[in-house]
């Protein structure tokens, strides 16, 4: 997992399930069949490794619990490449109700039923328990579940897709970035992943077009 560049991904979505999404190095959407699709560009998530590392990255998965799935992939490698084609395959499902929602859009049915498919598999691997003044939900114990490096992705999808927060929802203006993030700015301004890289590359990009015509 040290070398993985899922690992080391820049975080900006500003939520997990965004962050998630956003595990590509850019989503092209010329070619796609339609708004809410994109063809991906250099996918990070390339091996089962790869989705621990991000996951550790984005502070979703404790170190010794990543060690302990590392360990249990080793022994059931094609569980753990199901695991992986199964994790991004229901991605692009929540990138494109994400897409739609962010466009003002009904979301696909298909992809709608799939999130709803995660969510009740999730709500049935948790249970009630008492707390100091109330109860609250608690997630069971994981086991050796290679798939329950999602578990907490599919929870944080949940509370976003049911909030408020779904009206923030931007897609960074860079022409082969794509990636998702809510725009937390006072007057909701924000085009850029980061000003820093598509920001940058835009600001460059118009200056030569206009000294391009000045020529």
């Amino acid at each position: 997992m040290a070398d993985s560049s899922a690992g080391t991904m820049k975080l900006v979505g500003g939520h997990p399930c965004l962050d998630f999404v956003n595990t590509v190095g850019g989503r092209l959407t010329s070619g796609a069949t339609s708004a809410t699709r994109s063809v991906v560009r250099d996918d990070k998530l390339r091996s089962y490794d790869d989705l621990l590392a991000w996951a550790r990255h984005a502070a979703l998965l404790s170190e010794k619990r990543a060690r302990k799935l590392v360990r249990v992939a080793r022994r059931r490698p094609r569980e753990a490449s199901r695991v992986l084609s199964h994790a991004v395959s229901t991605r692009e499902a929540l990138h494109r109700v994400l897409a739609s929602l962010m466009r003002g859009r009904l979301p696909p049915a298909r992809d709608l039923a799939r999130l709803n498919v995660e969510l009740a598999a999730l709500r049935g691997r948790e249970r009630l328990v008492a707390g100091a003044s109330a109860l609250h939900w608690e997630p069971a114990e994981p086991g050796s579940r290679l798939d329950s490096v999602l578990w907490p992705v599919w929870r944080a999808a949940a509370a976003l897709l049911t909030s408020g927060d779904a009206s923030r929802l931007r897609q960074c203006g860079g022409e082969e970035c794509g990636w998702l993030f809510l725009d937390r700015s006072r007057n909701r301004s924000r085009r850029w992943c980061t000003m820093e890289d598509c920001g940058n590359v835009s600001k460059v990009r118009r200056f030569r077009q206009r000294r391009r015509r000045r020529a």
